[in-house]
């Protein structure tokens, strides 16, 4: 992770959307860039929290330990989202970030983050909306993989990248993952993702183009994700 010669423009990500004008030169001051490569560590779960991220250009994944081998996808941080949040109340992050392709970050530290947040009252409030609605995903997501078959969670995890990402121009999902990462994103073994990717080809669900995934017909694959019957 190397400073970035280039930095960021102050409007871009969740922090500077939310903070009053008067605030932007301390944000100017006290803003460090980084550039990340793809597959590039930004932090690891256990590493001492000094501060907090948002994404300016990129894209990021947010994962934890899974076990004594394995990692799960908590989400995706992409289009200015705020990470590293998840170890404000402690002193080690709970969670790793790794960068899916070139990206550039915006780090603050944690005195200065505190700072904005008694300052900016509009942001302190947004925070909480996310702070709302990043709890509700996360108790989904471990209800699902409690009770939801792999088939379903698959379906979930591809309707939830197409939400955050979109789609080309070709039909295809905006985001190119490797098959582990979609594996660890929904919460199952590669082999049997990629078993369940070929029955939802076979039924037409989906269909791939070259790495790119194309949900073909989102009606049926949707409801996949309101069957909770556990059966893998």
């Amino acid at each position: 992770m190397k400073k970035s010669k280039h930095d960021c423009d102050l409007k871009s990500c969740f922090l500077c959307r939310s903070c009053v004008k008067e605030w932007q030169p301390a944000i100017s001051a006290n803003r460090k860039n980084f550039d990340i490569k793809k597959g590039e560590v930004i932090f690891n779960e256990g590493d001492p929290v000094t501060g907090v991220c948002f994404v300016y250009s990129g894209n990021v994944k947010v994962h934890k330990k899974w076990g004594n081998d394995k990692e799960l996808i908590v989400r995706f941080a992409n289009n200015g989202a705020i990470f590293g949040h998840r170890g404000l109340n402690t002193n080690v992050y709970p969670i790793s970030a790794t960068a899916l392709e070139p990206t550039k970050v915006c780090f603050f530290d944690l005195e200065f983050f505190n700072s904005t947040l008694k300052v900016n009252h509009d942001f302190a409030y947004n925070l909480l909306m996310f702070f709302a609605t990043d709890l509700q995903e996360s108790e989904k997501r471990m209800r699902n993989l409690a009770h939801m078959p792999v088939k379903g969670r698959l379906a979930q995890s591809l309707l939830t990248l197409k939400d955050q990402f979109g789609i080309t121009d070709k039909g295809e999902i905006n985001i190119e993952l490797t098959r582990q990462d979609l594996s660890s994103f929904a919460g199952a073994t590669y082999e049997t993702v990629f078993r369940t990717m070929n029955e939802l080809i076979g039924d037409k669900l989906i269909s791939l183009n070259g790495k790119s995934i194309v949900i073909v017909n989102e009606k049926e694959l949707f409801e996949l994700t309101t069957d909770n019957v556990a059966d893998q």
